[in-house]
């Protein structure tokens, strides 16, 4: 049997310490250790969850890629491309493309009895995914395409605008467009309501059939503003993008255009260095977490050694190297940070639990863009934070357990 880690057990299990001096700080230590992995563990998954979170919802506006008119302007007045089949198939081929749709946009303003809004018209067509929508779905149903070839009157409307324009599912209202400095009104039918707290495009978006938008436009059935495509693995974005690129580079559309293809991250500059920046207060916290832990346990171990200093002489008096010594004590305090540990993986994952299933931590949308503290749960994470914080409280106890190489056998025996 190893002999320091004997040693280090028995005072680990010393039942007669009630009134060591000792115990008011190895709890204070273990206390540390404990908060510290908690909070390290609550921050990094509500950081990833709502980096999460905000991500698909942006993904669902917009798609991981979008391949458009490489002429398009930055306003909603698209300029089409032309989709053939020999392109779609093009880009289906690519390993990691898991859906690819067709959709058109349009800016428009809608009008009822009392109120008028602008809007942004998307058209989209049986082929469109409806994960996203049907999640976050509050009334009624999605589009109901008809197979007469004329285009559905019917639109999808987020809350926001429900509420502004005083609308609700069943609810009938015009909206007019302009081409070619004409206006053309249209008549819609709100056939469902859909909420996802991302105020920024929920006040702007209105789903409606693709063929509307063809319509309007005087576009051929096989013009579009552009693709979305879906990928399987969001790690693998910029690689699957140049993919996606390379198929689309050198084709050009029926009228001569070319083809401009870009990611999420190309399209929303903005939030995705939003979001890149709550990394920093991940690392930022986690660093303070384990330093403040640190601390904890060094200070434990230094009183440990101070109360322990007559069994270290003994120890000495008897043969035992300085190594062997030291190594009692950083025994004695790894079972300290894994009983800490222990403590703050139930606490931490404990309320993150209760976070998940309950969302009894609200959040208000209008700031945050979503209604409630999400997490997220990743084993890899976990695992690591845990490996994280053993192995670096483990390695600052390593230079002031070198005091113990310092104590003087002769004199230590007679320390009271």
């Amino acid at each position: 049997m190893n002999l320091e880690f004997f040693i280090a057990k028995r005072i680990q299990s010393d039942r007669k310490r009630g009134k060591s001096v000792s115990r008011p700080a190895v709890r204070v230590a273990m206390l540390g250790i404990a908060l510290g992995v908690a909070v390290m563990l609550i921050t990094v998954a509500i950081v990833i969850g709502f980096k999460k979170e905000i991500r698909s919802k942006v993904i669902a506006f917009g798609s991981h890629i979008q391949v458009t008119n490489f002429d398009s302007n930055a306003s909603f007045e698209t300029n089409p491309i032309w989709v053939t089949d020999s392109l779609v198939h093009s880009i289906a081929t690519v390993e990691g493309v898991r859906h690819i749709q067709s959709f058109g946009i349009k800016p428009g303003i809608i009008k009822t009895d009392e109120d008028v809004q602008t809007a942004i018209f998307k058209g989209i067509d049986r082929n469109f995914d409806w994960n996203f929508y049907r999640k976050n779905l509050v009334q009624g149903d999605s589009i109901t395409f008809g197979n007469d070839g004329l285009p559905s009157r019917e639109v999808i409307i987020s809350q926001y605008i429900a509420d502004l324009m005083r609308l609700e599912v069943g609810s009938a209202f015009l909206a007019y467009f302009v081409h070619d400095e004409n206006i053309r009104a249209r008549k819609f039918t709100v056939t469902g309501i859909y909420c996802t707290n991302f105020v920024e495009y929920d006040r702007q978006f209105i789903l409606t059939d693709l063929r509307q938008i063809q319509q309007i436009n005087q576009w051929d059935t096989a013009q579009v503003s552009g693709l979305e495509i879906l990928i399987d693995d969001y790690s693998r974005l910029n690689e699957l993008g140049d993919a996606v690129y390379f198929k689309t580079a050198n084709r050009f559309g029926s009228d001569g255009s070319t083809f401009l293809t870009r990611t999420i991250e190309d399209l929303n500059p903005q939030v995705f260095a939003w979001l890149g920046m709550l990394d920093m207060n991940v690392w930022i916290i986690l660093s303070l977490m384990l330093i403040v832990a640190g601390f904890n346990m060094i200070s434990g171990l230094l009183i440990l050694i101070l109360e322990r200093t007559n069994m270290i002489g003994i120890l000495k008096a008897i043969g035992a190297a300085d190594w062997s010594v030291r190594k009692i004590f950083l025994y004695h305090s790894f079972f300290l940070i894994g009983r800490g540990m222990l403590w703050g993986n139930l606490l931490g994952l404990g309320l993150l639990l209760l976070q998940y299933f309950t969302h009894i931590v609200p959040l208000d949308a209008a700031y945050y863009y979503v209604d409630f503290v999400p997490v997220d749960f990743n084993i890899w994470h976990i695992l690591l934070i845990n490996t994280g914080a053993f192995v670096g409280s483990a390695l600052m106890l390593l230079l002031p357990s070198y005091i113990i190489t310092k104590i003087s056998p002769a004199k230590a025996i007679k320390f009271e």
